[in-house]
């Protein structure tokens, strides 16, 4: 939390010093920002947005522009992950379909297309790795 709030400070005080106010919006974006779970412009603007209505998806891109000029921030490792099917749909369907669970696309314009087999491999290896299950079985996703 300390070192969050060292942070917080820093970038703060880099803004000022570009002559940017520190409106109640940018402090929400920040915020959110710092928590560190957000991976697109997108999640952010949603997760904003529930906080503060009043704050428009040209805001948070701005802001994040803004972060990444200052160097408080770095997107080339963001991406964008937008689900084109239920997370329920069996792989056996989809595969007879020619359907895909996922799509990934990447900030260098590349993308891969995941079958719902392939994305909740990488769902189940990713929260055993971060440490948020143990032998569980994923039952749903559902989106916040």
């Amino acid at each position: 939390m300390q070192q969050r709030n060292m942070q917080k400070d820093a970038i703060l005080n880099r803004l000022r010093q570009r002559g940017c106010r520190i409106t109640k919006q940018r402090m929400v974006l920040l915020d959110i920002i710092l928590d560190g779970d957000c991976s697109s412009c997108k999640e952010i603007y949603y997760k904003a947005s529930k906080i503060d209505p009043s704050i428009g998806s040209a805001t948070v891109y701005r802001m994040i522009n803004m972060l990444e000029e200052i160097g408080a921030i770095n997107r080339r490792n963001m991406y964008r992950v937008s689900c084109t099917q239920p997370c329920d749909e069996l792989e056996d369907e989809a595969q007879k379909s020619g359907k895909h669970a996922c799509t990934i696309e990447f900030d260098d314009n590349s993308s891969i297309v995941l079958t719902q087999k392939a994305w909740n491999q990488i769902i189940q290896a990713g929260l055993s790795v971060c440490g948020y299950k143990d032998k569980q079985a994923i039952r749903s996703i559902n989106p916040a």
